[in-house]
Protein backbone atom coordinates (compact mmCIF):
# COMPACT_ATOMS: atom_id res chain seq x y z
CA UNK A 1 0.00 0.00 0.00
CA UNK A 2 1.18 3.56 -0.59
CA UNK A 3 2.40 5.58 2.35
CA UNK A 4 0.93 9.03 2.89
CA UNK A 5 4.25 10.53 1.79
CA UNK A 6 4.25 8.54 -1.45
CA UNK A 7 0.64 9.42 -2.20
CA UNK A 8 1.40 13.10 -1.65
CA UNK A 9 4.40 12.92 -3.98
CA UNK A 10 2.34 11.35 -6.75
CA UNK A 11 -0.47 13.85 -6.23
CA UNK A 12 1.95 16.73 -6.70
CA UNK A 13 3.99 15.13 -9.51
CA UNK A 14 0.85 13.92 -11.35
CA UNK A 15 2.56 11.35 -13.63
CA UNK A 16 0.69 10.20 -16.72
CA UNK A 17 0.87 6.63 -15.44
CA UNK A 18 2.70 4.13 -13.27
CA UNK A 19 4.76 0.97 -13.81
CA UNK A 20 4.89 -1.86 -11.28
CA UNK A 21 7.56 -4.51 -10.72
CA UNK A 22 8.17 -7.72 -8.80
CA UNK A 23 9.20 -5.65 -5.78
CA UNK A 24 5.62 -4.34 -5.62
CA UNK A 25 4.02 -7.80 -5.78
CA UNK A 26 2.72 -9.76 -2.81
CA UNK A 27 -0.76 -11.16 -3.32
CA UNK A 28 -3.55 -10.38 -5.78
CA UNK A 29 -5.51 -8.54 -3.10
CA UNK A 30 -2.55 -6.33 -2.22
CA UNK A 31 -1.83 -5.65 -5.88
CA UNK A 32 -5.45 -4.63 -6.43
CA UNK A 33 -5.19 -2.32 -3.42
CA UNK A 34 -1.95 -0.82 -4.75
CA UNK A 35 -3.28 -0.13 -8.24
CA UNK A 36 -6.40 1.47 -6.76
CA UNK A 37 -4.27 3.62 -4.42
CA UNK A 38 -2.02 4.75 -7.28
CA UNK A 39 -5.03 5.93 -9.26
CA UNK A 40 -6.53 7.58 -6.20
CA UNK A 41 -3.30 9.51 -5.64
CA UNK A 42 -3.71 11.33 -8.96
CA UNK A 43 -7.50 11.42 -8.93
CA UNK A 44 -8.06 9.74 -12.29
CA UNK A 45 -8.02 6.39 -14.09
CA UNK A 46 -4.29 6.53 -14.81
CA UNK A 47 -2.75 3.70 -16.85
CA UNK A 48 -0.76 1.15 -14.85
CA UNK A 49 1.96 -0.65 -16.76
CA UNK A 50 3.95 -3.83 -16.23
CA UNK A 51 6.54 -5.91 -18.09
CA UNK A 52 4.78 -9.29 -18.24
CA UNK A 53 6.27 -10.81 -21.39
CA UNK A 54 6.60 -14.28 -19.86
CA UNK A 55 9.86 -16.17 -19.62
CA UNK A 56 12.88 -14.09 -18.69
CA UNK A 57 10.84 -10.91 -18.15
CA UNK A 58 7.88 -11.67 -15.91
CA UNK A 59 6.94 -9.61 -12.85
CA UNK A 60 3.98 -11.68 -11.65
CA UNK A 61 4.53 -15.38 -11.05
CA UNK A 62 3.52 -18.39 -8.97
CA UNK A 63 1.78 -19.16 -6.72
CA UNK A 64 -0.85 -16.61 -7.76
CA UNK A 65 -0.04 -16.10 -11.43
CA UNK A 66 0.98 -18.37 -14.31
CA UNK A 67 4.64 -19.10 -14.95
CA UNK A 68 4.97 -18.60 -18.71
CA UNK A 69 7.71 -20.18 -20.85
CA UNK A 70 10.03 -18.03 -22.93
CA UNK A 71 8.21 -16.73 -26.01
CA UNK A 72 10.78 -18.02 -28.52
CA UNK A 73 10.69 -21.47 -26.90
CA UNK A 74 6.92 -21.71 -26.83
CA UNK A 75 6.50 -20.44 -30.38
CA UNK A 76 9.10 -22.88 -31.72
CA UNK A 77 7.08 -25.78 -30.29
CA UNK A 78 3.61 -24.59 -31.26
CA UNK A 79 1.66 -26.23 -34.07
CA UNK A 80 0.13 -22.82 -34.85
CA UNK A 81 2.48 -20.16 -33.41
CA UNK A 82 0.26 -17.19 -34.30
CA UNK A 83 -2.79 -18.69 -32.58
CA UNK A 84 -0.62 -19.75 -29.64
CA UNK A 85 0.73 -16.21 -29.27
CA UNK A 86 -2.78 -14.77 -29.36
CA UNK A 87 -4.00 -17.14 -26.65
CA UNK A 88 -0.92 -16.59 -24.51
CA UNK A 89 -1.28 -12.79 -24.66
CA UNK A 90 -5.01 -12.95 -23.97
CA UNK A 91 -4.53 -15.11 -20.90
CA UNK A 92 -1.73 -12.91 -19.58
CA UNK A 93 -3.92 -9.86 -20.09
CA UNK A 94 -6.80 -11.44 -18.16
CA UNK A 95 -4.51 -12.05 -15.19
CA UNK A 96 -3.31 -8.44 -15.30
CA UNK A 97 -6.79 -6.91 -15.50
CA UNK A 98 -7.83 -8.94 -12.45
CA UNK A 99 -5.41 -6.90 -10.33
CA UNK A 100 -5.96 -3.49 -11.93
CA UNK A 101 -3.10 -3.46 -14.48
CA UNK A 102 -4.22 -2.27 -17.90
CA UNK A 103 -1.02 -1.84 -19.97
CA UNK A 104 1.52 -4.56 -20.77
CA UNK A 105 4.92 -3.67 -22.25
CA UNK A 106 4.67 -6.19 -25.05
CA UNK A 107 4.92 -7.19 -27.96
CA UNK A 108 8.68 -7.31 -28.31
CA UNK A 109 8.87 -6.96 -32.08
CA UNK A 110 12.64 -7.01 -32.55
CA UNK A 111 13.98 -9.57 -35.02
CA UNK A 112 16.21 -12.31 -33.60
CA UNK A 113 19.53 -12.52 -35.41
CA UNK A 114 22.96 -14.08 -35.30
CA UNK A 115 24.34 -11.35 -33.05
CA UNK A 116 21.29 -10.59 -30.86
CA UNK A 117 22.46 -10.20 -27.28
CA UNK A 118 21.34 -12.99 -24.90
CA UNK A 119 19.51 -10.50 -22.65
CA UNK A 120 17.00 -10.05 -25.50
CA UNK A 121 17.18 -13.19 -27.63
CA UNK A 122 14.87 -15.52 -25.68
CA UNK A 123 12.28 -12.74 -25.42
CA UNK A 124 11.79 -12.54 -29.19
CA UNK A 125 9.31 -14.20 -31.53
CA UNK A 126 11.29 -15.18 -34.62
CA UNK A 127 13.99 -14.29 -37.12
CA UNK A 128 12.12 -12.98 -40.18
CA UNK A 129 9.98 -9.93 -40.86
CA UNK A 130 6.91 -12.00 -41.67
CA UNK A 131 7.20 -14.27 -38.63
CA UNK A 132 7.82 -11.51 -36.12
CA UNK A 133 5.19 -9.17 -37.53
CA UNK A 134 2.49 -11.87 -37.52
CA UNK A 135 3.26 -13.04 -34.00
CA UNK A 136 3.62 -9.52 -32.63
CA UNK A 137 0.25 -8.60 -34.17
CA UNK A 138 -1.30 -11.67 -32.54
CA UNK A 139 0.23 -10.65 -29.22
CA UNK A 140 -1.15 -7.11 -29.48
CA UNK A 141 -4.59 -8.42 -30.48
CA UNK A 142 -4.54 -10.80 -27.51
CA UNK A 143 -3.69 -7.96 -25.14
CA UNK A 144 -6.58 -5.90 -26.45
CA UNK A 145 -8.99 -8.85 -26.27
CA UNK A 146 -7.97 -9.25 -22.65
CA UNK A 147 -8.65 -5.61 -21.85
CA UNK A 148 -5.01 -4.48 -21.76
CA UNK A 149 -3.19 -1.99 -23.98
CA UNK A 150 -0.03 -3.30 -25.69
CA UNK A 151 3.24 -1.35 -25.87
CA UNK A 152 5.15 -1.98 -29.10
CA UNK A 153 8.89 -2.28 -28.43
CA UNK A 154 11.72 -1.57 -29.01
CA UNK A 155 11.17 0.92 -31.85
CA UNK A 156 12.81 1.00 -34.39
CA UNK A 157 14.49 -2.37 -33.63
CA UNK A 158 16.90 -3.81 -31.06
CA UNK A 159 17.56 -7.20 -32.63
CA UNK A 160 20.84 -6.37 -34.39
CA UNK A 161 22.39 -4.97 -31.21
CA UNK A 162 25.04 -7.15 -29.60
CA UNK A 163 25.20 -5.28 -26.27
CA UNK A 164 22.82 -5.11 -23.31
CA UNK A 165 21.44 -1.58 -23.24
CA UNK A 166 20.79 -1.90 -19.51
CA UNK A 167 24.57 -1.75 -19.11
CA UNK A 168 26.15 -0.18 -22.19
CA UNK A 169 25.33 1.48 -25.50
CA UNK A 170 24.68 -0.86 -28.46
CA UNK A 171 25.62 0.27 -31.96
CA UNK A 172 24.18 -0.97 -35.24
CA UNK A 173 26.22 -0.46 -38.41
CA UNK A 174 23.70 -1.78 -40.95
CA UNK A 175 22.78 0.43 -43.88
CA UNK A 176 19.55 2.38 -43.83
CA UNK A 177 18.23 0.33 -46.75
CA UNK A 178 18.85 -2.90 -44.84
CA UNK A 179 17.22 -1.54 -41.72
CA UNK A 180 14.17 -0.33 -43.61
CA UNK A 181 13.78 -3.71 -45.30
CA UNK A 182 14.03 -5.72 -42.06
CA UNK A 183 14.06 -4.29 -38.53
CA UNK A 184 12.14 -1.12 -39.32
CA UNK A 185 9.70 -2.97 -41.59
CA UNK A 186 8.30 -5.01 -38.70
CA UNK A 187 7.43 -1.84 -36.85
CA UNK A 188 5.98 -0.27 -39.97
CA UNK A 189 3.52 -3.16 -40.17
CA UNK A 190 2.53 -2.55 -36.54
CA UNK A 191 2.54 1.25 -36.65
CA UNK A 192 -1.18 1.53 -35.87
CA UNK A 193 -0.72 0.30 -32.28
CA UNK A 194 -1.52 2.89 -29.60
CA UNK A 195 1.68 2.84 -27.54
CA UNK A 196 5.35 2.35 -28.35
CA UNK A 197 8.70 2.24 -26.59
CA UNK A 198 12.03 3.40 -28.00
CA UNK A 199 15.33 1.53 -28.24
CA UNK A 200 18.50 2.83 -26.59
CA UNK A 201 20.52 1.91 -29.68
CA UNK A 202 22.75 3.90 -32.04
CA UNK A 203 21.82 3.42 -35.70
CA UNK A 204 24.93 4.69 -37.43
CA UNK A 205 23.09 5.17 -40.72
CA UNK A 206 20.92 7.82 -39.04
CA UNK A 207 22.84 9.38 -36.16
CA UNK A 208 25.59 8.92 -33.58
CA UNK A 209 23.11 9.39 -30.71
CA UNK A 210 21.03 6.61 -29.15
CA UNK A 211 17.60 6.37 -30.73
CA UNK A 212 15.77 7.55 -27.61
CA UNK A 213 17.51 10.94 -27.69
CA UNK A 214 18.05 11.24 -31.44
CA UNK A 215 15.79 13.62 -33.40
CA UNK A 216 16.80 11.79 -36.59
CA UNK A 217 15.73 8.40 -35.23
CA UNK A 218 12.46 9.75 -33.82
CA UNK A 219 11.78 11.36 -37.21
CA UNK A 220 12.32 7.95 -38.83
CA UNK A 221 9.89 6.40 -36.34
CA UNK A 222 7.24 9.02 -37.09
CA UNK A 223 7.74 9.69 -40.79
CA UNK A 224 9.45 6.56 -42.13
CA UNK A 225 7.83 3.86 -40.02
CA UNK A 226 4.64 5.89 -39.63
CA UNK A 227 4.11 5.26 -35.93
CA UNK A 228 1.44 7.67 -34.70
CA UNK A 229 0.90 6.42 -31.16
CA UNK A 230 2.20 7.67 -27.83
CA UNK A 231 5.97 7.17 -27.77
CA UNK A 232 7.62 6.47 -24.43
CA UNK A 233 11.29 5.96 -23.74
CA UNK A 234 12.70 2.69 -22.56
CA UNK A 235 13.79 3.05 -18.94
CA UNK A 236 15.59 6.40 -18.80
CA UNK A 237 17.93 5.09 -16.09
CA UNK A 238 19.56 2.41 -18.24
CA UNK A 239 23.33 2.43 -18.74
CA UNK A 240 23.15 2.99 -22.50
CA UNK A 241 22.25 6.66 -22.20
CA UNK A 242 24.82 9.40 -21.55
CA UNK A 243 24.59 12.37 -19.20
CA UNK A 244 22.63 13.20 -16.09
CA UNK A 245 19.13 11.96 -15.43
CA UNK A 246 17.67 15.43 -15.99
CA UNK A 247 19.69 15.83 -19.17
CA UNK A 248 18.48 12.48 -20.50
CA UNK A 249 14.87 13.50 -19.87
CA UNK A 250 15.32 16.83 -21.64
CA UNK A 251 17.13 15.19 -24.57
CA UNK A 252 14.47 12.50 -25.02
CA UNK A 253 11.62 15.00 -24.93
CA UNK A 254 13.52 17.34 -27.21
CA UNK A 255 14.09 14.52 -29.70
CA UNK A 256 10.36 13.86 -29.90
CA UNK A 257 9.47 11.28 -27.24
CA UNK A 258 6.15 11.97 -25.52
CA UNK A 259 6.68 10.26 -22.15
CA UNK A 260 9.67 9.43 -19.96
CA UNK A 261 9.70 5.94 -18.42
CA UNK A 262 11.57 5.74 -15.11
CA UNK A 263 11.70 2.38 -13.40
CA UNK A 264 13.99 2.00 -10.38
CA UNK A 265 11.66 3.54 -7.78
CA UNK A 266 14.36 5.73 -6.23
CA UNK A 267 12.53 8.70 -4.72
CA UNK A 268 15.29 11.23 -5.39
CA UNK A 269 15.46 10.17 -9.03
CA UNK A 270 11.68 10.27 -9.36
CA UNK A 271 11.73 13.83 -8.04
CA UNK A 272 14.31 14.82 -10.67
CA UNK A 273 12.22 13.30 -13.44
CA UNK A 274 9.05 14.95 -12.17
CA UNK A 275 10.71 18.35 -11.88
CA UNK A 276 12.33 18.09 -15.32
CA UNK A 277 9.38 16.88 -17.37
CA UNK A 278 6.46 19.19 -18.16
CA UNK A 279 2.90 17.93 -18.17
CA UNK A 280 1.71 16.33 -21.38
CA UNK A 281 0.29 18.89 -23.77
CA UNK A 282 -0.41 19.45 -27.45
CA UNK A 283 0.01 16.52 -29.80
CA UNK A 284 1.58 14.37 -27.07
CA UNK A 285 -1.53 14.76 -24.95
CA UNK A 286 -3.72 14.02 -27.97
CA UNK A 287 -1.75 10.81 -28.64
CA UNK A 288 -2.10 9.84 -24.96
CA UNK A 289 -5.85 10.44 -25.05
CA UNK A 290 -6.21 8.39 -28.24
CA UNK A 291 -4.26 5.54 -26.66
CA UNK A 292 -6.32 5.48 -23.49
CA UNK A 293 -9.51 5.58 -25.54
CA UNK A 294 -8.52 2.11 -26.79
CA UNK A 295 -8.90 0.65 -23.30
CA UNK A 296 -11.91 -1.63 -23.14
CA UNK A 297 -13.42 -4.37 -21.05
CA UNK A 298 -12.10 -7.89 -21.75
CA UNK A 299 -13.96 -9.85 -24.40
CA UNK A 300 -15.88 -12.84 -23.02
CA UNK A 301 -13.57 -15.86 -22.82
CA UNK A 302 -13.75 -19.44 -21.57
CA UNK A 303 -10.41 -19.33 -19.78
CA UNK A 304 -10.20 -23.07 -19.16
CA UNK A 305 -10.88 -23.80 -22.82
CA UNK A 306 -8.30 -21.21 -23.93
CA UNK A 307 -5.66 -22.75 -21.66
CA UNK A 308 -6.46 -26.21 -22.95
CA UNK A 309 -6.18 -25.05 -26.55
CA UNK A 310 -2.83 -23.36 -25.87
CA UNK A 311 -1.51 -26.45 -24.11
CA UNK A 312 -2.56 -28.61 -27.08
CA UNK A 313 -0.94 -26.25 -29.60
CA UNK A 314 2.33 -26.06 -27.67
CA UNK A 315 2.55 -29.70 -26.59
Amino acid sequence: MLTAREAAFFRDADPWGFIVFARNVDTPDRMRALTAALRDSVGRDAPILIDQEGGRVQRLGPPFWTRWPRPLTQMSRAADPVRAMFLRATLIARELREVGIDVNCTPTADIAGEHTHPFLLSRLYGDTVETVAARARANADGCLQGGVLPVLKHIPGHGRANADSHLSLPRVAASLDDLRETDFEVFRRLADLPLGMTAHVVYEALDDLPGTISPAVIAEIRDGIGFGGLLMTDDIGMGALPGTLAGRCRDALGAGCDVILHCNGDRDEMRIVAETCPALAGEGLARADRALACRAEPVALDIDAARAELDALAA
